[in-house]
């Protein structure tokens, strides 16, 4: 049977549904979820009780017969994508990948999506429930661009975009737009808390422009300041701390 603790001064033990996170297995809630319906199982024993604590270098961890194992500590990366990288860890048609970039013991993957043209910032992890706490559109994450486009932005566009603009796939929320004062118009800052595919070249689209660059400036509070395109660096504690309060994670405890 899984352990759990006699008191607040043990340690090593973690709580099940975190384990199954940290190690990528699933999110938090839908560790709870596979817990529920019997799925998981510790030292050969199904567990159903959410608050279970179990020791990672004792306990032995199965969910649907496969066994759970938590190799690496968590890692958080700010990378400042290049053009025509792909954010993926292999291409089949040899194209460069974000990997050919970011060189670590540990296998991280990219926390969302840039496309193939789009430049800056872009977040690694393998921190699972991080990852899937950041992407939910629950949390509202911003995300900051330049964009270049083909003509000048006119202000009745810059009204259209701040109040939402109606996709395929639903209206927008409302953006922060700001023209950039050296740009002729043409160069806007924009900011966003969703993270529909291709979001921002389909708003300007829908009004009758064309992106011809767009770089991510900013991810929550994290920039790619310091960095140079194709150059990437661990977050701070201070930064991981922050994106976890934006991506509302409780304090971590064992």
């Amino acid at each position: 049977m899984p352990r759990r603790p006699k008191s607040n001064v043990d340690t090593g033990l973690v709580r099940l549904n975190k384990f199954l996170s940290m190690a990528g297995a699933s999110s938090r809630r839908k560790a709870d979820e596979l817990m529920q319906e019997g799925r998981v199982r510790v030292n050969g024993t199904v567990v159903t009780s959410l608050g279970t604590k179990i020791d990672p270098a004792r306990d032995t961890v199965f969910v649907n017969e496969k066994q759970v194992v938590m190799l690496d500590e968590p890692v958080y990366i700010v990378f400042n994508k290049p053009k025509d990288a792909i954010t993926t860890a292999k291409d089949e048609r040899g194209r460069a990948t974000i990997m050919d970039y970011v060189h670590v013991r540990e296998r991280v993957y990219p926390i969302g999506r840039l496309d193939r043209k789009t430049t800056g910032v872009l977040l690694l992890t393998n921190d699972g429930e991080f990852a899937n706490r950041l992407m939910h559109p629950r949390h509202e994450v911003k995300k900051a661009y330049t964009v270049t486009l083909d003509k000048p932005l006119e202000p009745k566009d810059v009204k259209h975009l701040a109040g939402g603009i109606r996709l395929s796939d639903g209206k927008t929320k409302p953006a922060e737009v700001h023209l950039i004062p050296t740009g002729k118009n043409k160069v806007v800052g924009i900011v966003i808390h969703e993270g529909r595919n291709r979001q921002i070249h389909r708003m300007f689209e829908a009004l009758g422009y064309v992106v011809e660059k767009l770089d991510r400036v900013a991810y929550a509070d994290v920039t790619y300041e310091g960095l140079s395109r194709g150059r990437w660096r661990f977050l701070s504690k201070s930064e991981v701390r922050r994106l976890k309060e934006v991506a509302g994670m409780e304090e971590q405890r064992a």
